[in-house]
């Protein structure tokens, strides 16, 4: 029985990876140089959602990581100072950027 509840906790969970639709190419952390900063992260908002945008938005904001967040995805809430997270809508377009 424990066998049983174990495999389906996986099945679940495997079904939750893929939720919410494959965002754009997140490009590389190594990139960056630390701590996020929010200053003129406003300009890219409307733009669209691409690898090339969430580098420049890497760039810009001086974060080590990118996450992408599409409408309906589920996003952990812990804080880390050296993330940027993007939100789009379903035309890929940009709707914030936002340190944590």
């Amino acid at each position: 029985m424990r066998m049983m509840a174990t495999g389906l906790m996986a099945l679940c969970l495997a079904g939750c990876a893929g939720a919410g639709g494959q965002g754009p190419d997140t490009p590389p952390a190594a990139s960056a140089e630390g701590p996020c900063r929010h200053d003129g992260l406003d300009g890219f908002v409307g733009q669209k959602a691409s690898a090339d945008t969430g580098a420049a938005l890497l760039k810009a904001s001086g974060a080590k990581m990118l996450r992408w967040g599409g409408p309906g995805m589920a996003m952990t809430m812990d804080f880390r100072p050296d993330r940027l997270t993007i939100s789009y809508d379903d035309a890929m377009v940009i709707t914030s950027a936002r340190c944590g």
